[in-house]
């Protein structure tokens, strides 16, 4: 009896030595080691931003002071609140509509939603006001005060009396041409370089000026401004715009091209003469003294499947590298279908779309080495994923009814709204981003449904910014070599940018966050 007892405890004692031995072999094995090169450089990072198109125009001129005020302290501060938590997302780019005279012909421009509509600085007569837009002039300046670095103003139609149909949108014309007349080419390029004179006389110096907004698209929808552009109607503009700005002793640089598609950069994709922008506007025949060597493309329909998000940035990649040219993404929201997220319509307040779309960021920056990276628009009033910060009424039987949302309404902060915090926040202009590497082994796509990495020096203070993505469901283990963590801000389902102390080489991601290391 004696003698099966002491065997009985025998073997339960191998049987835990051996348990434990799994149960280190497996915690060795979900430990990934990371190491950084900081002699491994790649893009100067130029900035996070968004649009202030549509919505900022009636929140900005109406919406209650505390409300409006909170909304701005969201998108453009960088404090922090007594536990040490950001107050906001301290964008580095602000990106401002300047508008094509819809909202002056109101029924009459065809577009029915009067939130998509944009007012005009300039009338059919030549006369100027500068207190149109005042709803978005209003966060133009929040922007200022709370330290933004870069502003752009971009244009997606001239004045409704200059174009070729009076409208805002192109209507019926499928040639791709420019909806503009072949006389008020001059006149457009002069507005556009007026208003950026006025705002530089009031104090705001816009970096940048975008003319053409996706001219791919045909524009012929009555839903909201626009216009196409061939590649020619692009360059003539840009030759006009580079000589008056010129003139006018401006710093402005201009960009293009907002490619509604990145195929469009590098490819024809069945529109020749609107695509294969690269090869046509960065050659040794196209020489101008404000464009800026940087080309710009959104990101739309080019993140699904995985496959296609990484292929797609590498073949883009590729032709930049041959130029020796810069890369924007100017402009994204959820608008295809999608197995992780479903489609654009919908919102969503939670993690699944800030983590999809925390993906295609970490993609645009590692694959395409964007130095710039621009969310579509700040506020949204619609059931769509296309915000950071949600509007509604209030009212639960009546959410979306915009007429009420003109004068007042409530507003929600997003889970996007913070994970994209988790770059724009602690990456900022001039930080350079460095190489980074787990020993995982796992290809460039599996790790994009599981752990991603990217990193960025402040090359004055020598301090590193890691943004750590953790796709999976599970927990994921980090043991840094050669960088001792300070502080951690996490984004999750409980968490908004909150932040911790740590003082350690290692650290746990839980699942499905977004996570950004400060350290050395």
């Amino acid at each position: 009896m004696v003698s099966n007892i002491l065997k009985f405890l025998a073997y339960m004692m191998k049987l835990i030595i051996v348990m434990q031995f799994a149960f280190a072999s497996f915690s060795q094995a979900q430990t990934l080691s990371i190491s950084i090169n900081e002699q491994k450089t790649y893009q100067q990072i130029e900035g996070f931003g968004a649009s202030d198109a549509w919505r900022c125009q009636f929140v900005g001129l109406n919406w209650p002071d505390k409300k409006r005020d909170r909304i701005a302290e969201l998108l453009f501060s960088n404090e922090l609140d007594d536990n040490g938590n950001p107050l906001g997302i301290g964008l580095s780019f602000w990106r401002f509509y300047i508008g094509a005279g819809t909202t002056e012909q109101g029924e009459n421009s065809d577009i029915n939603n009067e939130w998509r509509r944009g007012e005009s600085f300039i009338d059919s007569e030549g006369n100027y006001d500068w207190t149109k837009q005042k709803g978005q002039q209003w966060f133009l300046n929040k922007a200022k005060d709370y330290g933004v670095e870069n502003f752009l103003a971009f244009s997606i139609s001239a004045p409704v009396h200059w174009t070729k149909n009076g409208k805002g949108y192109n209507g019926d014309n499928k040639d791709g041409e420019i909806n503009l007349r072949a006389d008020k080419f001059d006149e457009y390029s002069e507005f556009m370089v007026e208003v950026l004179k006025h705002f530089k006389s009031k104090g705001i110096d816009f970096n940048y000026l975008s003319p053409i907004n996706e001219p791919q698209w045909d524009w012929e929808t009555k839903t909201q401004e626009g216009t196409p552009a061939t590649n020619n109607n692009i360059l003539d503009l840009t030759e006009l715009l580079d000589r008056d700005i010129e003139k006018n002793g401006l710093s402005t640089e201009i960009i293009i091209a907002e490619a509604a598609d990145l195929r469009w950069l590098y490819s024809d994709h069945g529109k020749s003469n609107r695509g294969n922008q690269i090869d046509y506007f960065f050659n040794n025949d196209v020489s101008f003294q404000n464009l800026k060597n940087t080309i710009s493309g959104h990101s739309y329909f080019t993140t699904w499947p995985v496959d296609s998000l990484i292929s797609i940035r590498q073949q883009l990649n590729k032709k930049l590298d041959q130029k020796n040219l810069n890369y924007w993404q100017s402009e994204f929201c959820i608008l295809e279908k999608t197995d992780d997220i479903g489609g654009g319509r919908k919102r969503d307040l939670g993690m699944d779309t800030a983590l999809y779309v925390a993906r295609v960021l970490h993609a645009d920056l590692t694959l395409a080495n964007a130095s710039s990276w621009q969310w579509w628009t700040a506020l949204t009033n619609a059931d769509f994923k296309d915000g950071l910060i949600y509007l509604d009424t209030g009212n639960e039987n009546d959410l979306f009814n915009l007429n009420a949302m003109i004068t007042d309404g409530d507003f929600h902060d997003s889970k996007l709204l913070w994970a994209f915090g988790n770059y724009s926040r602690f990456i900022k202009p001039n930080m350079l981003r460095i190489d980074i590497k787990d020993d995982s082994g796992k290809s460039v796509a599996e790790q994009y449904t599981d752990v991603m990495l990217s990193a960025y020096l402040d090359v004055e203070t020598n301090k590193i910014a890691i943004v750590a993505i953790n796709y999976s469901n599970e927990n994921r283990n980090l043991d840094f070599s050669d960088f001792n963590i300070d502080k951690v801000y996490v984004t999750s389902d409980t968490k908004n940018l909150e932040s911790k102390s740590i003082n350690n080489s290692k650290i746990t991601l839980t699942g499905r966050s977004v996570n950004t290391l400060i350290g050395f």
